[in-house]
């Protein structure tokens, strides 16, 4: 009788992948790009609550309004459900190939240390806001400590860190009309030290200086945003719940839930993140005494703007299931996603010289509106490059380097179709 314990399955080939994950992915990668191009507008006032800046034009500022609205806060718990998502469809699939559990887990963790390792190399070199190095943190928490748990526990403590997030923000606003009534001094040293300490690497002209400064902010970025946040643990315990239910590759099964959530979501983020955006534009003022709310209120609502995003995909997934094939458009987003590790990095090799000081500077130059027109075109590269790789049934580079990495044997990485993303 062979004993031989089962091998890891390859990865995921391109019949098997499910639309919707792929198509949010892709879009979400526009957003990241539009919320993190922002920082790079260096060497002018920014807000206390915000890393926009105070000036600008009037399509400066229309673009600020638009992107603390519906942008900013909102993607990394979109990022995060996804992450959690493909964590669990990952370790299902290796258990319904007769892989071990034990191996299965082991696969993640190892992916997990391996995103760890790419997000150092990554915030070293280029740019510090990495969030590669936090959900790989967060992965081999969250995975040690819920992977084996039941849907049960993961609503519960789910639930705990929303209430949580929910009744700080209350207390925000409480604590801020208490302010605004007392007319209180502002403390603003502490806001204004962090936007120094996290932009200050972009302003920088010497590279080996904004590389330091870089590498001794990932730490706290890795730690502060994978766990202490709460709005990532929260988001990547929904991804594994909704993973085990099948929501994204299943929608037909899940459609009350799915609209319910992207129109709730979707609504309450843009309405929490509005009286934000219209204070930083100086529609609505309000004394620095009070504008530090918007620090407590934008992480709750942008919670739910992230699952909102994720639900919205679901539901376009759903029209668009079933097409023999797709238009242009939805082929291509579609390849960004598949490739979205690629396709993240890319982003800041694209960004990071020409925009920082101690490249061409651009940044120095650029207005809002330009910055967000930049981000975009950005984005069309990424998806003209991952159109051309699609075309040619190539993985992304950094994919194939990750799953190399990842999975025990380089001939086991190298299996399947080409068509991989940073999840699975």
């Amino acid at each position: 009788m062979d004993t031989a314990r089962p091998s890891l399955r390859a990865p995921v080939g391109g019949s098997e992948r499910a639309l919707a994950p792929d198509l949010a992915r892709g879009f979400m990668l526009l957003l990241i790009v539009l919320a993190n191009t922002p920082f790079y507008l260096w060497g002018r006032e920014r807000g206390l609550t915000t890393f926009h800046p105070v000036d600008g034009s009037v399509p400066d500022q229309i673009v600020q309004a638009v992107i603390i609205t519906c942008v900013d806060l909102r993607v990394y718990p979109m990022f995060a459900f996804l992450f959690g998502y493909g964590m669990v469809q990952l370790l299902l699939r290796q258990e319904e190939a007769g892989a071990p559990r034990q191996a299965a887990l082991a696969l993640l963790r190892r992916r997990n240390l391996w995103l760890l390792v790419f997000g150092f190399v990554h915030a070293l070199l280029l740019w510090m806001g990495d969030i590669l190095g936090a959900y790989g943190f967060a992965g081999l928490v969250l995975g040690a400590l819920f992977l084996r748990r039941s849907n049960r526990v993961l609503l519960v403590w789910a639930g705990i860190g929303t209430s949580v997030l929910a009744i700080v923000s209350v207390l925000g606003v409480v604590g801020a009309s208490i302010a605004a009534a007392a007319d209180a001094p502002a403390q603003t040293a502490g806001g204004t030290d962090f936007m120094a300490m996290m932009t200050a690497n972009v302003s920088e002209t010497d590279p080996l200086a904004a590389a330091g400064q870089r590498a001794m902010l990932w730490p706290l970025i890795a730690v502060f945003q994978g766990v202490l946040t709460i709005t990532v643990p929260v988001a990547i315990l929904l991804g594994f719940w909704a993973a085990r239910n099948r929501i994204l590759e299943e929608p037909h099964r899940h459609l009350p839930l799915l609209r319910r959530v992207a129109i709730g979501g979707i609504a309450f983020a843009w309405l929490g993140g509005l009286p934000h955006a219209l204070h930083h534009v100086d529609i609505l003022p309000l004394t620095e005494s009070v504008s530090w709310v918007f620090s407590t209120t934008q992480s709750f609502t942008g919670l739910l703007g992230g699952l909102g995003y994720a639900a919205l995909f679901g539901l376009i997934g759903y029209r668009l299931q079933g097409r023999v094939r797709h238009g242009l458009a939805v082929t291509s987003v579609a390849a960004v996603g598949k490739r979205s590790l690629s396709c993240y990095l890319a982003q800041s090799v694209i960004c990071a010289p020409l925009l920082s000081a101690w490249g061409l500077g651009l940044g120095a130059v650029m207005g809002s509106a330009q910055m967000a027109a930049f981000a975009v075109a950005t984005w069309l590269v990424t998806v003209a490059g991952a159109y051309a790789l699609e075309r040619a049934d190539r993985r992304g580079p950094a994919e194939v380097l990750l799953r190399r990495l990842s999975y025990p044997g380089s001939a086991t990485a190298r299996e399947g179709s080409a068509t991989g993303d940073t999840t699975r």
